[in-house]
């Protein structure tokens, strides 16, 4: 099938892109380079370089490609930049997911693959978190993913558009910028490298759900077939802490450095970790790559020099 990868220059979104290339579909992207960068995109793929802000120019490509699937991950996720300029924030993530809806709705899109965030949960109200937990962000970030993804849920329900909505745990992998938002593993591997101590915030003790991007873009492979209607944690349902973290980072590649902790940011939760049995149960599919796993696979895809000499 053919299918459309929206931010597919970013981070999650280019191995996503390399997934659906594996599974012999047809894979075409859309994308600002605002933040992804061209070197992440899939040698021989095809992007358009359009803005989910401007509907003209998305229904054009739309018009132009008939994907039978749009997989949308294009996203303003810097919560810190969302929360200093939230009209912005809203406006790529609110407003130009429901540009997308209307153009797949208009153009016949067989589906709309919708890429949500644990943080419209908030902090949790329980432990571990699954599907039912009632949404409850604490910042703009959180709430423009939980509207959009009930805007996904209007159009699966109106326009007779098959919408499956992905929640995402902290995902970690190659191509991830040390300065992205939730990027702390990518922040740890170039700290360590650089001879830095790495920052913490808080006391180090916060726990989280660290997901290989691998299978994250397994899972989206997956919900090409299933998941019609549904909304999906997507996580190892194992929670460690910052602390723990760096320590296995540490270890991956073989430096220690003390590191430096920094006051409690504002709205920080203090624990977060995903129960994922409905995405095993309805998508066939669970996190297979633990953290040691997923860590040493970074840590030599990205390997320095001095480190590939030793």
């Amino acid at each position: 099938m053919k299918i459309l990868v929206t931010g597919i220059a970013g981070f999650i979104g280019s191995h996503v892109a390399e997934a659906y290339l594996a599974a012999g579909h047809h894979v075409v992207g859309l994308d600002t380079f605002s933040s992804g960068a061209a070197g992440n995109v899939p040698a021989g793929v095809r992007v358009h370089r359009v803005d989910i802000r401007q509907p003209r120019l998305l229904e054009a490509v739309l018009a132009a490609e008939r994907p039978d699937v749009v997989n949308h991950h294009a996203a303003d996720a810097d919560v810190s930049q969302i929360t200093r300029r939230p009209r912005r924030g809203l406006e790529v993530n609110l407003t130009g997911t429901l540009n997308l809806l209307e153009s797949c709705a208009r153009q016949g899109v067989g589906k709309l693959i919708f890429i949500s965030s644990a943080a419209v949960y908030g902090n949790p109200r329980y432990l571990p978190v699954d599907e039912r937990h009632p949404f409850d962000p604490t910042n703009v970030y959180g709430m423009s993913k939980a509207a959009g993804e009930m805007l996904v849920r209007i159009y699966a329900a109106t326009a007779g558009l098959r919408c499956t909505s992905l929640r995402y745990a902290n995902v970690y992998g190659p191509r991830q910028q040390a300065r992205a938002e939730g990027g702390v593993v990518a922040s740890f591997l170039y700290a360590l490298r650089r001879g830095e101590s790495p920052r913490i915030t808080w006391d180090g003790e916060q726990t989280r759900d660290f997901v290989y991007v691998g299978d994250l873009a397994r899972a989206n492979v997956a919900a090409l077939e299933r998941g019609d209607g549904g909304a999906y944690n997507l996580g190892t349902g194992v929670p460690t802490s910052i602390n723990q973290l760096l320590r296995a980072v540490s270890e991956a590649v073989g430096v220690w450095r003390d590191p430096v902790y920094v006051p409690k940011r504002p709205g920080d939760i203090r624990a977060s970790y995903f129960d994922c049995r409905l995405a095993e149960q309805e998508l066939g599919w669970r996190a297979e790559t633990s953290l040691q796993e997923g860590l040493r696979a970074l840590a030599a895809a990205t390997a320095a020099p001095t480190d590939r000499a030793r």
